[in-house]
């Protein structure tokens, strides 16, 4: 027999508030867990290159060895006019422990020499970098111009440096602004020349822009022409930094006076070879450094 309880709707009410809550769900009552960061990958470390290391330090200084050594093979015959590497090499040491003495104007020491050419050389190539780098772009931009100039360009860039020197020497009077002049029409000709064909270069749709924008010519040249023919103008000007060193020294020869021109060809004089070869890896040297300046500051300024 089954017996049923009845209860009414007041006694259930009663009994539903007097029993205790249920318990929340454990997955509400557990913060979140934050999530691992991922693991950082580790780069594999690159070895040293030490085979391009030694492949590119020791590649000159065999290249040296054997000049040296072939050098060293024509000179063991005893009593020759040409001095040997070692007998160079001393004299080299003599002359350099002390470069700027001074005992008259005409007997000074190498250093004071070799900074006379360089004055020489900055006045002279000075004076080109102002008027020929103008002188470019204003060929580049003007057909008219262009047409004018370069037949007279294409007629005097190849004459001799030692042509013009008699010119200076008779306008000028002197051997030093003579000297000057040689090395200012020897070296505006290559800047001339790379910073019109720089200009010349630039694409025809900057300019196009430019004149719907109604540019003037100065912010044409400025933000337009100079940035794109900056390279171009870059290398016409180290190029000429090597004419205007290699002209210096023939001047200087012919002029007299303090220089290492005129160094090389007192030494001759005096039958130094020593000296005269000394004087030879010198100009080699300070022509290296001139140009490798200038190729340092064309790769800080290469929009590449």
């Amino acid at each position: 027999m089954v017996s049923a309880v009845f209860h009414s709707p007041t006694e259930a009410s009663e009994a539903l508030k007097a029993s205790p809550p249920a318990a929340p769900q454990a997955a509400k009552s557990m913060p979140a867990a934050t999530p691992a960061p991922a693991p950082t990958p580790v780069q594999p470390k690159i070895p040293f290159d030490w085979a391009g290391l030694a492949l590119k330090t020791l590649s000159p200084i065999a290249g040296l060895a054997i000049l040296i050594g072939i050098w060293a093979l024509l000179t063991m015959k005893e009593g020759g006019a040409f001095p040997t590497p070692l007998a160079t090499w001393n004299s080299a040491v003599e002359l350099f422990a002390h470069p700027f003495y001074q005992n008259g104007p005409n007997d000074q020491g190498i250093g004071w020499n070799i900074l006379f050419s360089l004055k020489r050389v900055a006045l002279g190539f000075g004076l080109a970098a102002l008027v020929g780098i103008p002188m470019g772009f204003i060929i580049g931009r003007f057909t008219v111009v262009s047409n004018m100039l370069n037949p007279i360009i294409s007629l005097l860039r190849p004459v001799s440096p030692l042509a013009w020197l008699p010119i200076g020497l008779l306008v000028f009077k002197s051997a030093d602004p003579a000297a000057i002049w040689t090395i200012f029409i020897c070296s505006i000709w290559p800047m001339i020349i790379n910073t019109a064909v720089g200009v010349q270069r630039v694409p025809e749709d900057y300019l196009n822009v430019a004149k719907v924008l109604n540019l003037s010519e100065w912010k044409v040249v400025t933000k337009i022409l100079f940035p794109s023919v900056l390279p171009y103008m870059l290398t016409g000007v180290r190029l000429s930094v090597g004419t205007a060193w290699l002209v210096i020294v023939a001047a200087e020869m012919l002029t007299g006076g303090v220089g290492i021109g005129f160094w090389v060809w007192d030494e001759w004089n005096n039958l130094n070879v020593q000296h005269i070869i000394i004087a030879i890896f010198v100009i080699g040297i300070v022509g290296l450094l001139l140009e490798q300046a200038l190729v340092s500051i064309a790769k800080r300024f290469s929009f590449e």
